[in-house]
């Protein structure tokens, strides 16, 4: 019975982690569809303010999702 719990308690934490990581990954993509459309609409400055926001999303993912687990 223990073991159940322990199996269950171990697919909800990787069924978590892949959900933080494809709510980072669909950030990211919005943030860059939302930069080009921008960039190609005419409002330059305002699409590279954006389109920095790529890697700084994609950074924050690695950080929090990127640490090992013992």
């Amino acid at each position: 019975m223990q073991t159940t719990q322990t199996q269950m308690t171990g697919t909800r934490a990787v069924s978590r982690e892949a959900g933080a990581r494809y709510l980072i990954l669909l950030a990211a993509g919005i943030s860059f569809v939302l930069s080009v459309s921008l960039w190609f609409g005419g409002h330059e400055l305002q699409g590279i303010f954006v389109g920095l926001w790529v890697p700084s999303i994609l950074s924050l993912g690695g950080l929090v999702l990127g640490r090992e687990r013992p």
